[in-house]
């Protein structure tokens, strides 16, 4: 058994009634890569994406409710954990978007949430208080258009929030728009910066910057892809110079994409492929940003919806939601490679993972 201070936690998100267990907490082993289950707690429905604090020993999560006049709406929840024993608490709760939401960001000086509504097109602004609570929803942004796919994209539907590296600006990926749209808070509001337009067809999902922030990464969930940006930090603009399939070469089934990350050397960044259910793995040149593919690797299971690269960055855990297991790899520091573990945990339907010391 590890001591506190080095402890290794993993929490997990999943599709879920109220009344059934939806996120969960695990200890992983990094000797030997296991995971054992310390707490699982109910009365959230659809917790389907969480947003850890591990410093603060906080875990924000999204639960889906049904308001009087009976629409889908979200409230945000603040569980504290126990570094100890792995318990998850609730501390806080409330209502902090108008629609279902599918996607959860805490601000880098935490004191707002941001939550996207994939079905509503909305992106919500929340007040968190000084010890970490929910507050009141203070602005909502609604998205308007369409983009080029008349099936997955005949409305907006914004999928995250990711904030710069030096927190001045909020990026929300929207995939029915084929657009990602910059946002400054200022005065409690969304301030509209901005906004850049992706290849039509494209499904923006999620994005990740590189550890040198010069560079950042879009997975496009409706066409297979990753689009590599220039970042302007001054001007708070991302400018596209590659864009790479997640597939290999000859792969015709269906497939959409999921998560994507970075090592934190940021020399190989990993996508998820549901349908080919692979993680797809790229080189990434330090100098020019560009990429290269290195593997597709099993994820060894089904919809692989996110994946965590575990700190230390040498292993690497995918939930994947229609198989009910979380698969843990081991990451070849030369080669960014994954081999599987062997190791896999049972849970129903994971569709979020998070990994901190504690």
């Amino acid at each position: 058994m590890t001591t506190t201070n080095e402890r290794l936690l993993v929490l997990v998100g999943s599709y879920a009634e109220a009344d059934g267990s939806g996120i969960y907490s695990y200890e992983f082993d990094e000797q030997d890569g296991t995971l054992k289950l310390l707490d699982q707690v109910s009365g959230y429905k659809n917790p389907t994406f969480l947003r850890l604090n591990a410093e603060q020993r906080r875990l924000y999560a999204l639960a889906e409710i049904t308001t009087a006049e009976g629409s889908k709406a979200s409230d945000a929840a603040l569980l504290t954990i126990d570094p100890v024993t792995g318990t998850l608490s609730e501390a806080s709760r409330s209502l902090a978007a108008t629609g279902p939401t599918c996607h959860i960001q805490l601000s880098p000086d935490e004191k707002f949430l941001t939550l996207t509504s994939y079905h509503n097109g909305t992106v919500s602004l929340v007040r968190v208080g000084e010890d970490g609570g929910i507050g009141a929803i203070l602005d909502e942004q609604q998205h308007v258009g369409r983009g080029a796919d008349p099936e997955r994209q005949d409305k907006p539907h914004p999928h995250s929030s990711f904030y710069s590296p030096d927190g001045r600006y909020l990026f929300v990926s929207d995939l029915g728009l084929d657009r990602i749209i910059a946002y400054k808070i200022e005065n409690d509001k969304l301030v509209r910066h901005g906004e850049t337009a992706l290849h039509p067809g494209a499904g923006p999902r999620h994005l990740t910057f590189h550890p040198n922030g010069r560079f950042a990464y879009v997975i496009n969930e409706v066409d297979s892809s990753v689009t590599a940006f220039g970042y302007d930090a001054e001007a708070g603009a991302l400018h596209a110079f590659q864009t790479l399939s997640t597939l290999p070469e000859g792969f015709e089934g269906e497939n959409t994409t999921a998560e994507i990350a970075i090592s934190a050397d940021g020399r190989f960044l990993y996508g998820s492929n549901r349908g080919h259910d692979s993680i797809v793995v790229y080189a990434v040149d330090g100098e020019s940003g560009k990429l290269s593919v290195v593997e597709h690797a099993s994820v060894e299971g089904k919809h692989p919806r996110h994946f965590s690269i575990v700190p230390g960055g040498r292993f690497l855990i995918a939930a994947n939601r229609d198989t009910n297991n979380l698969a843990v790899f081991k990451i070849d520091q030369e080669t960014g490679k994954l081999s599987y573990t062997g190791h896999s945990a049972a849970v129903s339907k994971p569709v979020c993972v998070w990994s901190a010391r504690f």
